[in-house]
C-alpha cells in the first residue's frame, strides 16, 4: 500500500486504503504493509499503525520530496521486485494514477484505475479447466458508468489498483496497534539518472469545494432545469450551511462544475444529510451518496427511483419548495 504524503500528513485516501488492505489481508492470512516515500516522515508510523499495518517501508531522503515520477517509480519497482507482494494499492489521485501505471509496466503486472470496491474471490479459466483461488476482485465502473466491470488477474503478480477517493470507509483498527518499521538508504534504490527532474516550485490552489467533508450537502440534477436555477440550491447552502453538488447530467448540462459532481464517475460523499433537488435517482448517482445518513428528495415526479433510498420525500418543483425551505429554516432559526 503506497502512502500518499504531503508536508508529513498522509492523506485521506492513504489511510482508506489501509483500512480496506487490512480487511483484504485478514481475508486472505497475509500481512498487510504500508510504503512512504517522501522526506521528513518522522510522524508517518503514528498515523499508519492504528490502521492495522503490519510493515511500515520507509524511504526518507530530502531528493524524494516533493513527489517527482522518477524516483518514486524506481523505489517502488525495485522495492516491488524484492518484496513480491501478492496486492498494490495506490490511490487514484493525480500522483496514484502517474505512479501506478509506471509500476505495473515495469513489472508486466498490469493495473486496474479507478476501482471503487476491492473483493476476494475465485475465479474459473473453463478453457484451462483451472480455478484460481483467492484473486483480488478489482471492481470499477465502465462505459461511462453504465456498467460494472469486476476485473481478475489471475497470473500476474502483483495485483495492481487505484482506488477512488472516498469509496472506502476510513477507519481505526486499534490506536495501540504497532507494527515494523524498516527503513532503507535511498542510495540503493535509485541513481542519478531518476533525478533528472528537479521540482523549482510548486504552487498548490486549494479546492474551492469540501463536499468530501461536508456533514450537509445540497445536491441537484438535471430536473433543476438550467443554471439559473441552480442557484437556488446555492441560496439554500448558504443558508444551512451546506456545500453544493450534482449529478452527471447536471454537470454535462453546464448546470454546475466538475468539481462538484457525485456519483460513480465523480466523488463519493458521507454526509450527515443529503438534500437531492430534482435528482431522478440513476444507480450511477446512488452509488456516491447511498451512504448518507440522512436522505431528503425533492422532485416533481412521486415515483422518482431516487424516493426508494430516501429517508424523507417532499413532491414538488425546486422553484417551489427551496425558497419556502430557506423561508422556514431562517423563520424558525436563531
Amino acid at each position: 500500500m503506497y502512502c500518499e504524503i504531503e508536508d508529513g500528513v498522509v492523506a485521506d485516501v492513504s489511510l482508506e486504503l489501509l483500512t480496506r488492505g487490512r480487511a483484504l489481508a485478514g481475508e486472505l492470512g497475509c500481512r498487510m504493509e504500508a510504503v512512504a516515500v517522501g522526506h521528513g516522515l518522522e510522524g508517518v508510523a503514528a498515523q499508519v499503525f492504528p490502521y492495522g499495518a503490519d510493515v511500515l517501508h520507509v524511504f526518507d531522503d530530502a531528493r524524494l520530496a516533493p513527489y517527482t515520477s522518477l524516483p518514486h517509480t524506481a523505489v517502488l519497482v525495485k522495492l516491488f521486485d524484492r518484496e513480491k507482494p501478492q496486492i498494490a494499492l495506490l490511490g487514484a489521485t493525480g500522483i496514484g494514477r502517474d505512479l501506478g501505471p509506471r509500476v505495473s509496466s515495469a513489472l508486466g503486472s498490469g493495473l486496474t484505475a479507478d476501482c471503487t470496491s476491492l473483493e476476494i474471490g475465485d475465479h474459473e479459466e473453463k478453457k484451462e479447466g483451472r480455478v484460481y483461488k483467492n484473486l483480488l476482485y478489482q471492481i470499477r465502473p465502465a462505459f461511462g458508468g453504465n456498467i460494472v466491470a469486476t476485473i481478475v488477474n489471475p497470473t500476474c503478480r502483483p495485483q495492481m489498483a487505484t482506488v477512488r477517493e472516498g469509496v472506502m470507509k476510513k477507519e481505526i483498527l486499534r490506536p495501540d496497534f504497532t507494527g515494523e518499521i524498516r527503513s532503507y538508504r535511498v542510495d540503493d534504490y535509485i541513481d542519478e539518472t531518476d533525478l533528472a527532474v528537479r521540482v523549482i516550485e510548486r504552487r498548490m490552489e486549494k479546492s474551492r469545494t469540501n463536499l468530501k467533508g461536508a456533514s450537509v450537502i445540497v445536491s441537484g440534477g438535471y430536473g433543476v432545469g438550467s443554471k439559473e436555477n441552480f442557484q437556488l440550491l446555492h441560496d439554500l447552502a448558504a443558508v444551512i450551511g451546506a456545500e453544493v453538488g450534482g449529478s452527471r447530467a447536471a454537470v454535462d448540462a453546464g448546470f454546475t462544475e466538475h468539481e462538484r459532481q457525485i456519483g460513480q464517475t465523480g466523488l463519493t460523499v458521507r454526509p450527515k444529510l443529503y438534500i437531492a433537488c430534482g435528482i431522478s435517482g440513476q444507480i450511477q448517482h446512488i452509488a456516491g451518496m447511498q451512504e448518507s445518513a440522512l436522505i431528503i428528495s425533492v422532485n416533481s415526479d412521486p415515483n422518482a427511483p431516487i424516493n426508494a433510498v430516501a429517508d424523507y420525500v417532499i413532491t414538488g418543483t425546486v422553484e417551489d419548495v427551496i425558497p419556502r425551505m430557506i423561508r422556514y429554516y431562517r423563520k424558525n432559526t436563531k
